[in-house]
């Protein structure tokens, strides 16, 4: 089986779909791993490393020819694949939902499409997530992009010309990146609060010493949805939520967006007159930026100010830390890959649970149900 890893092609994508360690393991696995000449550039991996770990360095025609298996960090142009062997699989982060028309044209080149970001939140596939990988860098660079972009101190200093008062910090949605939030704001000594729609978390958030900030009493809302993810808040919780979020939101130095509903736009949980409370000088971070946003106002790959408050939106944001975002998702698709590895058949055989549930083209067709039924 030959493994091709490609040079991302998205525009400031430095991130790389294999480092040295995961090549040598594949090759151990008793793949013939071929590494584009530059992948590995932006995160600081040298095609020197990648030679010295066995891997074929070439151009991106060599690197294909007869590649059964195509390693993405981000999906590669389907028209960018010539020589791979016929139905090879593409291995990557798909955006299935924003990107249909590479779908179907990985389809229409016969080619079996997998997302990793489809991959189900169950025990066993844990350490195959790209999503919880990567949130969770997402989450600490949310933190510092905020500490750059505010102009005081985080932790409180009590010094001979007086003290500075400690920043307050509040996280909106405790999944895998705001939990990291919480922690980074609290590490850099901020005054931590945090929301989310699941009732459940606010046992992580006090377990991490920060404040939980919930709409009580109204009943049956839970928050959640399939797969462990945020559901969709009923308009009743909305506008609890509305009224408890204005109040707070107004004491703020710091707020973290991380909300997403798969396969939908971000939902809005900030809106201009809620930062026009704000005090001049704060910072606004939203994680969400690129699925349409959680503020009102941000910009994707931008850094707006309104009403004085710091709006951040940068894009791809665990992919600027390019090195270690490169080493834990390779580490992912290796995970996933070596699971299913048939050592008599020299390649991975999928089972139904994960291979159903990541699979969205085979045979010249698209067949993810999540898919079919958007």
């Amino acid at each position: 089986m030959r493994i091709a890893v490609l040079r991302e092609g998205a525009p400031g994508e430095r991130r790389v779909a294999a480092t040295p360690e995961t090549v040598k393991k594949f090759i151990a696995l008793g793949a013939d791993v071929a590494v584009e000449a530059g992948a590995g550039e932006g995160a600081s991996f040298a095609d020197s490393d990648y030679a010295a770990a066995g891997a074929a360095v070439g151009d991106r025609a060599a690197t294909l020819a007869g590649a059964g298996i195509v390693l993405g960090v981000q999906g590669p142009d389907p028209a960018s694949l010539g020589g791979a062997a016929p139905g090879a699989w593409i291995v990557a982060g798909l955006n299935p939902f924003g990107d249909r028309a590479r779908v179907d044209a990985y389809a229409q080149a016969g080619y079996e499409a997998l997302a990793m970001e489809f991959m189900p939140r169950i025990t066993r596939a844990q350490s195959m997530d790209i999503l919880s990988s990567q949130s969770n860098l997402a989450g600490y660079k949310a933190v510092l992009d905020a500490a750059a972009e505010y102009g005081r101190a985080f932790p409180m200093m009590m010094t001979a010309a007086g003290t500075v008062s400690a920043a307050k910090a509040f996280v909106m949605g405790v999944g895998v990146a705001g939990l990291q939030a919480i922690a980074t704001a609290r590490r850099l000594g901020a005054q931590v609060s945090a929301t989310d729609v699941r009732s459940a978390t606010k046992e992580q958030i006090q377990s991490l010493g920060a404040k939980p900030i919930f709409v009580e009493n109204v009943a049956g809302i839970e928050g959640e949805g399939a797969g462990g993810y945020a559901g969709e808040m009923t308009p009743e919780y909305q506008k609890a939520q509305a009224e408890l979020v204005s109040g707070h939101i107004a004491k703020q130095d710091i707020v973290i967006t991380t909300a997403l509903i798969p396969g939908r736009p971000a939902p809005r949980l900030i809106s201009d007159a809620q930062i026009a409370t704000m005090r001049p000088g704060s910072v606004i971070v939203d994680l969400a930026v690129e699925s349409g946003g959680n503020v009102e106002g941000s910009v994707a790959g931008e850094v707006v100010t309104r009403h004085g408050v710091r709006i951040v939106g940068h894009r791809n944001v665990a992919g600027r830390l390019p090195a270690d975002a490169s080493a834990l998702f390779s580490r992912n698709l290796y995970n996933f890959l070596s699971t299913f590895w048939d050592k008599e058949a020299g390649k991975p055989v999928l089972d139904e649970e994960i291979g159903d549930a990541v699979r969205l083209t085979k045979d010249g067709q698209v067949v993810n149900q999540r898919l079919l039924g958007a």
